[in-house]
């Protein structure tokens, strides 16, 4: 079955975003009064959990239970803060897109392959980043995100709200992630997936992944290959992803 859509995590794959929700979320608890910092270590940890308001609320949980139980607005009055936040940085072009991305995109688009997202994070975080695409933001059709699935990756769900809205099924797309939950996430959907590790899951497992690789590079700027074949490619094209799908399908029919 031949490749059809391309499907984009956003956080850490589409775009370098971590360090600019980790800062929106450290100046809205100064500006709360709140005392609180969230340092490298602690918000990597807590990249297990998907979903910002997931992510908040699972730390008070464990650093703050009272006050759960005290404000039960709170979660949600601070992520509307931090969200905020984030979009001013988007805004101001502060948040860059990870290597290749721009490139592929447009390699998608010319060879008229389907583009969706499935995220976890806001629409309106998507929508911003996606404006500062230009034109290629709009060759995304399918934008699932984190208020479509109540149940967060490394549930399947936001890939299976994207595949329904795609109208394919999983084994004509290939899926694009950076963590461990996504990749689960991915392939618990039926997914071929391949994992562009960033700076904040590096050390995951990613065993599940028909590759793994630094970014997606550029011609002047390869890609450190960690895992899979790369054909003698430097960089990951439209060629080298068909490749890769093509071979994990291949795979998953001498393993049925």
């Amino acid at each position: 079955m031949p490749l059809r859509a391309i499907i984009f995590d956003v956080d850490g794959t589409l775009a370098e975003t971590e360090e600019a929700h980790r800062r929106a979320y450290n100046l809205t608890f100064a500006a709360m009064g709140l005392g609180w910092v969230w340092d490298r270590p602690l918000y990597k940890r807590l990249l297990g959990v998907a979903g910002g308001c997931e992510r908040l609320r699972h730390w008070l949980s464990e650093a703050h239970p009272g006050l759960l139980a005290e404000d039960p607005g709170l979660v949600d009055a601070i992520h509307r803060a931090k969200t905020a936040r984030f979009l001013d940085m988007v805004r101001a072009d502060e948040v860059a897109f990870r290597p290749g991305v721009r490139r592929l995109i447009a390699e998608a688009a010319e060879a008229d392959l389907r583009l969706a997202v499935a995220t976890a994070t806001s629409r309106v975080n998507i929508e911003a980043l996606l404006k500062n695409l230009g034109p290629l933001g709009e060759c995304f059709t399918v934008l699932a995100t984190g208020e479509d699935s109540p149940r967060k990756k490394p549930a399947p769900d936001v890939y299976l709200a994207a595949l329904s809205r795609l109208g394919l099924p999983p084994q004509s797309c290939l899926a694009l992630e950076d963590s461990h939950v996504g990749l689960t996430a991915a392939r618990a959907a039926g997914l071929t997936c391949v994992v562009t590790v960033s700076a904040w899951s590096e050390g995951e497992d990613f065993t599940a992944a028909t590759a793994v690789l630094s970014d997606l590079g550029e011609p002047e700027r390869p890609f450190n290959a960690v895992e899979g074949e790369t054909h003698g490619k430097s960089w990951a094209d439209l060629d080298l992803l068909r490749r890769w799908h093509g071979a994990a399908l291949n795979q998953g029919r001498r393993s049925a």
